[in-house]
């Protein structure tokens, strides 16, 4: 098929796919129900692997239909499904509209022992248990990252300054959001690709995915018995070059009239660009060919896909004048945390570190904004996979989204009832940094927002009362913590389960629904 259309049909497409994952980090309102983009997610690559061979999700097999269509169609996801691969797209056509030049590409040789050294390391780490190596470099991770930590920032800015302008005309549509940025070391990685993969957009198009992206290497494998390719008409080729010039992934060697087609993402570029013809995409012949037909099915064995059931947009919780005491002197104790808090239905630590992929979609759709990336608390292959930040926000009682939406199984889903008698931590008290016992002032904002009522107040001194932990009800939620009033360190802090336990449930006439906004 010589049709350009096929480049319109994937232009349009790619577009429609990355306004879509787009939206679904940046959206920090929950304008789009959880499943609206569920058949889109189904078909990412590596998430889908891992929770399907991992976690045993026998309905995460999007890697399936990616690798039929592979081999039916040749690297036709690298264009149409992948998110970082279209961003990169986008950037490269930027780079031509600066300067004309960067739209000429030519042929290159491909890098192929750093390909395969880097598709080699990733699988060997995997088989052994660990995703550090994916966890830096997922495609679809490394989109959900820079949606998260810089385009939903810069859409929480722009909503907050038109809510400002408009407020003057007393139009109050759009109101304004808190933006908590996360710490500073945890922009690292991302910074650093973010400038990696821009600078090779920019100037060299696909180089990234060709070079060091683990699912374009492997992908690559099965392209090459793919049924459908782009290829040369020899007797119509004048070799003008033009093909090789328009090609992004530096894959046609037009003087041997040649297409590398592991590294053919099918942009179809080339069809558009040849004025002989000389080029279609169509059943591949296999008389003709000098590739092999049958290629070494043990490089099968590495697969990747992905479904990610997606969540609304996050909101953040706005502050309100209470009666909470204002502390008048720091204090003193620092909180002896043992182990960082994982998730729930994460089920523990050492499970939970070995599946994620720091995606960040977890974070983003946190309505609580309580999930946010480590820095070293999960020690080093963990950095940018989410904790639970009880300074920042706390775990709604009767939320499950990050379960619902996890696409690693990193995060199993939970039901309400299950995740409300999940004990992710567990509360401490620290007596000496309380103010009931520092300063003699009434308090008890820990125990009001308490949804077990685990938090619950006793006699202390005259008419004061002060907090006391009932272990066997505390889920760990962090509403205790989050409520201290107390600085630098909190009076009552959540020291999490290196393996999640099963909390008494609470009796009936004690729960109450956690609540909605905090007093400071």
């Amino acid at each position: 098929m010589r049709s350009v259309v096929l480049r319109h049909i994937r232009i349009v497409f790619s577009c429609i796919v990355l306004v879509l994952l787009s939206f679904l980090f940046v959206d920090f309102r929950g304008m789009v129900p959880e499943k609206a983009f569920g058949p889109l997610l189904y078909l990412q690559f590596i998430p889908s692997l891992l929770k399907f061979i991992i976690a045993g999700v026998a309905t995460a097999t999007g890697f399936v239909v990616i690798l039929i269509l592979t081999a039916l169609s040749g690297r036709t996801y690298c264009s149409f499904l992948c998110p970082l691969g279209i961003l990169q797209d986008v950037i490269s056509r930027i780079g031509g509209l600066v300067k004309r030049r960067f739209r000429k590409y030519a042929f290159r040789k491909p890098y192929t022992i750093l390909r395969y050294f880097i598709l080699a390391l990733t699988a060997g780490i995997l088989l052994i248990g660990g995703v550090y190596v994916l966890t830096i470099l997922d495609p679809y991770s490394i989109f959900g990252r820079f949606m998260t930590y810089f385009v939903k920032p810069a859409a929480i800015f722009i909503n907050n300054l038109l809510a400002s302008l408009l407020g003057k005309f007393d139009i109050y549509t759009l109101y304004k959001i808190d933006i908590k940025p996360y710490e500073l070391a945890v922009y690292a990685i991302p910074v650093a690709f973010l400038l990696l993969i821009g600078l090779l957009a920019f100037r060299y198009g696909r180089l990234y995915c060709n070079t060091v992206c683990p699912v374009g290497t492997f992908l690559g494998f099965l392209s090459k018995i793919s049924l459908f390719r782009i290829r040369f008409d020899e007797e119509k080729c004048n070799r003008c070059g033009r093909c090789a010039m328009s090609c992004k992934s530096s894959c046609i060697d037009f003087l041997n009239k040649h297409i590398d087609v592991s590294r053919c993402v099918n942009c179809f570029n080339c069809l558009e660009a040849c004025n002989e013809k000389a080029m279609s995409y169509g059943l591949v012949r296999f008389r003709s060919s000098a590739e092999p037909a049958v290629p070494d099915t043990s490089r099968r064995n590495f697969i990747a896909g992905s479904l990610l059931m997606i969540a609304g947009g996050s909101q953040i919780l706005r502050a309100q004048n209470t009666t909470t005491p204002i502390p008048t002197k720091d204090s003193t104790v620092k909180e002896d945390r043992l182990y960082p808090v994982s998730p729930p239905g994460s089920s523990g630590i050492s499970s939970y570190i070995s599946r994620c992929t720091a995606c960040s979609l977890c974070v983003a759709a946190c309505p609580t904004s309580v999930l946010q990336p480590s820095v070293s608390e999960f020690g080093i292959a963990g950095i940018m996979q989410p904790r639970m930040d009880f300074h920042r926000g706390f775990c709604n009682y009767d939320c499950t989204l990050c379960t619902d939406i996890c696409p690693t199984g990193a995060i199993m889903p939970l039901m309400p009832e299950a995740k409300k008698l999940t004990r992710i931590g567990k509360a401490v008290f620290i007596k000496d940094n309380c103010i009931v016992a520092t300063e003699k002032t009434a308090c008890g904002a820990c125990s009001e927002h308490c949804p077990t009522k685990a938090c619950a107040m006793v006699p202390y001194e005259g008419n004061l009362l002060i907090p006391e932990v009932i272990d066997d009800i505390c889920i760990g939620c962090g509403a205790c913590e989050h409520a201290c009033p107390t600085k630098p360190y909190k009076a009552i802090f959540v020291d999490g389960n290196p393996l999640h336990e099963v909390a008494k449930k609470p009796e009936a006439k004690k729960m109450e629904s956690a609540p909605s906004e905090f007093p400071f």
